[in-house]
């Protein structure tokens, strides 16, 4: 597969500095740019579905008029976060 170019960007002095200052050992800036393109793309993405899954299940609950109390869906997610908790002092 051939490797396309992203455009160059025009950034204030500062911005590019203070990129620099934070590059690991053996980075480039290009390598820091890309990473910083491909994550954004994957978050996006991520983001994209979210919404479209969330937009199924409101039109699945429309047409079947099957629909969760909000109280019901707070309280498994109060149980979850009590277990991750738990999870998370036994582990230290």
């Amino acid at each position: 597969m051939k490797t396309a170019a992203i455009p160059a960007v025009r950034v204030p002095p500062e911005l590019r500095q203070a990129a620099e200052e934070l590059l690991a050992e053996g980075e480039t800036l290009s390598g820091f740019v890309e990473d910083a393109v491909r994550r954004n793309v994957e978050y996006r993405q991520a983001q994209a579905a979210f919404v479209a899954r969330g937009l199924a299940s409101r039109d699945a609950a429309r047409a079947s008029g099957h629909y969760v109390k909000a109280s019901t869906v707070l309280g498994k997610l109060k149980r979850r976060l009590a277990n991750a908790h738990k999870k998370t002092v036994i582990a230290k």
